[in-house]
């Protein structure tokens, strides 16, 4: 039986740079950092590795690429709105934006030839800062404490062993070996915090990044 010309496979789509970054992107995504090489990405495209360098020159040309899609997907602030609201907004994009890309934490501010949507994300961040009264020095310090601490949070909440639906089947456990172990402290905040109803880490984020943006107000009334 011949196959007529309906049955054939459609036409893969042209391959374009964008298309590479954006399927480097999704190997990321589903398997770390170490998963993305020039052949799981030639084979996520169902081209021969040769292609794929037409478009990338190297790996690192790919992992540029790949961080200015992730900077992309962080809400802008806006430089002529109250500062504070700006910065929180950005500051809680920027982490929901690492939650749906752990791999990219200690990568963000690595890339020594960053694209255009890494350098407008910075550009736009320290006009925020500047047009809400802050002095070049302050904007420095402020900046560079927010992304430490939105960083470091990503990080840390991308590490632990549960999320807010089974802290309490996770912590069971482990319970065990506090009170074992003789760590009444553990225990203590355990009991009387974390295993509570209602308890999230992620409700964490907020406490701290009001106590960094309320530090922040006081200097910079303080001129």
């Amino acid at each position: 039986m011949t196959e007529s010309p309906n049955d054939s496979p459609p036409p893969r789509p042209r391959l374009t740079r964008d298309r590479v970054l954006e399927a480097a992107l999704e190997i990321a995504d589903a398997g770390g950092i170490g998963s993305l090489t020039i052949r799981s990405l030639a084979q996520a495209l169902g081209v021969k590795p040769m292609s794929v360098y037409h478009h990338v020159a190297n790996k690192e040309q790919i992992l540029d690429g790949i961080v200015d899609l992730v900077f992309a997907e962080i809400e802008l602030p806006s430089p002529g709105g109250d500062w504070r609201t700006e910065v929180r907004r950005r500051a809680a994009s920027a982490r929901r934006v690492l939650r749906r890309h752990a791999w990219a934490i200690g990568l963000l501010e690595s890339r020594t030839s960053p694209g255009p949507a890494t350098m407008k994300h910075h550009d736009v961040n320290i006009a925020t800062f500047r047009a809400g009264g802050f002095s070049i020095p302050m904007t420095a310090h402020a900046y560079a404490l927010i992304d430490s601490y939105v960083y470091g949070f990503a990080l840390q909440e991308a590490a632990l062993p549960f999320d807010s639906t089974d802290v309490a089947e996770v912590a069971a456990p482990m319970m065990e070996l506090f009170r074992e172990g003789g760590y009444p402290h553990m225990v203590e905040l355990a009991t009387e915090h974390v295993l509570q109803p209602g308890y999230d880490f992620a409700d964490e984020f907020d406490f701290g990044l009001d106590l960094i943006l309320d530090g922040l107000a006081r200097l910079r009334a303080a001129g």
